[in-house]
């Protein structure tokens, strides 16, 4: 394994993009940051790359959807990044990534952290944003607006992606976490900085989806019922939700259509195992440990 350092004080690299550079696309890499604010957008395609932060590890930008580039055009959701990740297998462990670029009423989409790795592990991450904060590829296969998906996978096939998130916390107001990734959140703060939705999964009937088991859904001064859990991006979006707790800012409906779509809600799985919400959504008590067994068992 290549082992490299970042930091301000002699360390192997300044910046963490010179370091991702340095790690050759077939040899496992290791990147330990020292503690520090890195002011950085990072793009990394790697085999196998862990990254480490010693500290508190803070890497920021500002990008959003809404921003024009120099061709006259939006920059759009998908080049928003902070931060990008590719590649066979990624971890990720005691980092904070954020979008500053604002709230989504004003800035639009503006992505923390984009995913596009077969298998992602994250430990005690941090993301902060606002719409859109943490997207986990594949993209859905069409798009619906046109150039909605520029960015650096939208020609590529898509290929279903898992990820794995245990602890830290992820900040965001609309659709802020989103794809068509299998993916688990076990002890992970979901907190709610805008009134809007949790999550809108785009995965298909027979994915996985979402789970979020374990997790607390906090807010930063909102009104109740607010925020609902899960709205489909594509019709067989599924999320799930075992063992969780809901502050008042959680609408008890939980589950809301993406609107124009009406008509297709009955294809998304929206489902949870807390009598919070309505009877209709509720799961078997054995589903859920099946449901995770599978994740666990499919992402090794």
């Amino acid at each position: 394994m290549l082992e490299l350092t970042v930091g301000h004080s002699g360390e192997d690299y300044y910046t963490i993009q010179e370091a991702i550079d340095a790690v050759p696309y077939e040899t496992e890499g290791k990147i330990i940051i020292k503690e520090g604010v890195y002011e950085e957008k990072l793009f990394a395609d790697k085999r196998k790359l862990t990254i480490a932060g010693e500290g508190r590890v803070v890497i920021r930008w500002s990008d959003s959807a809404r921003t024009i580039m120099p061709d006259g055009l939006k920059r759009g959701t998908f080049r928003s990044y902070t931060a990008f990740f590719s590649g066979h297998e990624l971890h990720l462990e005691n980092l904070r990534f954020e979008n500053n670029a604002g709230r989504g009423c004003d800035a639009g989409q503006a992505l923390a952290l984009y995913l596009d790795v077969q298998k992602a592990f994250l430990e005690n991450v941090e993301l902060y944003g606002h719409q859109d904060t943490l997207f986990l590829a594949p993209l859905p296969e069409k798009e619906r607006e046109k150039r909605g998906f520029y960015g650096p996978r939208c020609f590529s096939p898509r290929t279903l992606n898992r990820v794995y998130v245990r602890g830290g916390c992820i900040h965001g107001g609309v659709d802020f976490i989103f794809g068509g990734a299998d993916a688990l959140f076990e002890n992970v703060r979901i907190i709610s900085n805008e009134a809007g939705y949790v999550c809108a999964p785009s995965g298909h009937a027979d994915d996985i989806g979402f789970i979020f088991r374990d997790c607390s859904f906090e807010h930063e001064n909102l009104e109740d019922e607010s925020v609902y859990l899960m709205r489909p991006w594509r019709p067989e979006g599924k999320a799930s939700f075992i063992d969780c707790t809901f502050s008042s800012h959680i609408n008890r409906k939980g589950f809301c259509p993406w609107k124009g779509r009406e008509e297709e809600a009955s294809l998304a799985s929206f489902r949870v195992n807390c009598g919070f919400f309505p009877a209709e959504y509720m799961m078997e008590k054995v589903e859920p440990e099946l449901l995770v067994r599978r994740f666990m068992s499919l992402i090794g």
